[in-house]
């Protein structure tokens, strides 16, 4: 939430889906306006969420530590989305991928992982510390690595003087660290194959995957279909205040439950999660889908305009780089925010934008409007 100021967070919780259960009469005109170019999804202060969880309870069955109710239901729901026998709940995405990494690798101990991953930097060496992987990073500063290089790995494991095979592969998609760039479905495909045909376990950091296949035109079942095993984000942009859903073969997570509790997270009670996770993803695709097409007719404008520099990311989803000309960066970061246009502080004089839901709040030419507004009362 850096750079974004009171009002625009305040508006941030109440784009769709959470206008319909909260209702119109909460909204200042003004703050149903706002465009929060900042982030993947929506953020609800403690009172906004408290509400919209009010406003669920009645169809809310909760859980027993994760088992039952609502979280059960959101497991079935995920499965079902991803084409997987089984779906589990985990509080957070690092234990998903790092779990999924410790079942699929068993007893083979290198697990090749992108150099720029979440697991690799991210997570304090948790697979290495706590279950004793050895993570091989490949692709150095790149979104994704090759066939060559899985195989190129796997032949210096085979070959030293102990043989140390690879047990799993994680490839995560889109990748934060390289604003949000995929990894080619092309290499996924033959990096699957390969995996399938040397007995090789595979999982998908797809925390932000139902936001990829906006821009890819792929399904998250398609995706997860090269996989055995496939993480979700709940928080990212369905909504919930936390949590994660690992999902695959039951042969691999019937007794998940067990190892998510002799790792700490086996939450007494996930429902207030779990219920807005679910309640978010109704209709996710389609609103979401809808503010991709407006932010593209958006892009398209700012193209046109001599004064902005627009630079998308290659093999990009929901973040773009957007620079202005002859402007003081705050000073328009600051004006954009009068006209109801939320953006986070400018790095190197380039904005970092991002689409997300908010983009519904109004229509393309109304959003190019606030950009050009902005530059407009600068001189």
């Amino acid at each position: 939430m850096n750079g974004l100021k009171r009002r625009g967070f305040l508006a941030a919780p109440l784009a769709a889906p959470l206008a319909a259960p909260l209702g119109a009469g909460m909204m200042a005109a003004e703050q149903a306006r706002e465009v929060v170019a900042i982030g993947d999804g929506i953020t609800m202060p403690p009172t906004v969420y408290a509400e919209l969880l009010s406003k669920l309870a009645s169809g809310i069955e909760p859980d027993n530590y994760a088992l039952g109710g609502v979280v059960e239901k959101l497991e079935l729901r995920m499965a079902a989305e991803l084409g997987k026998e089984m779906a589990v709940w985990l509080p957070t995405g690092t234990l998903a991928n790092h779990l999924a990494l410790r079942i699929l690798a068993g007893d083979r101990r290198r697990a090749l992982v992108q150099a720029e991953s979440h697991l690799y930097n991210d997570c304090g060496d948790c697979c290495q510390t706590l279950s004793g992987l050895n993570l091989i990073p490949l692709g150095a500063g790149q979104a994704s690595f090759g066939l060559d290089d899985v195989e190129a790995a796997a032949s210096r494991a085979a070959g030293g003087r102990v043989k140390t095979p690879i047990g799993a592969i994680q490839i995560e998609s889109p990748v934060r660290r390289k604003t949000g760039a995929m990894f080619p479905v092309q290499e996924m495909k033959r990096i699957s194959a390969w995996a399938r045909a040397q007995g090789i376990g595979l999982h998908l950091d797809g925390a932000r995957l139902f936001m990829a296949a906006a821009y890819s035109g792929i399904s998250p079942k398609d995706y997860a279909s090269l996989f055995d095993t496939v993480y979700v984000s709940m928080y990212k942009y369905f909504g919930a205040a936390s949590g994660a859903v690992l999902a695959g073969p039951r042969a691999l997570l019937s007794d998940l439950f067990h190892i998510r509790r002799t790792f700490g997270g086996g939450q007494h009670q996930a429902w207030p999660f779990a219920a807005v996770a679910l309640h978010g993803m109704d209709g996710f695709s389609e609103r979401f889908g809808k503010a991709v097409k407006i932010s593209e007719e958006v892009l398209n404008g700012l193209k046109a305009e001599p004064r902005f520099v627009v630079e998308r990311v290659p093999n990009g989803t929901n973040l773009f780089y957007l620079q202005v000309k002859g402007v003081n960066a705050k000073t328009f970061q600051e004006r954009a925010q009068v006209a109801h246009l939320s953006l986070s502080a400018a790095r190197e004089d380039r904005f970092i934008v991002a689409v997300n839901e908010t983009w519904n709040r109004a229509g393309a030419a109304e959003i190019l409007g606030r950009f050009r507004s902005a530059l407009s009362d600068l001189h």
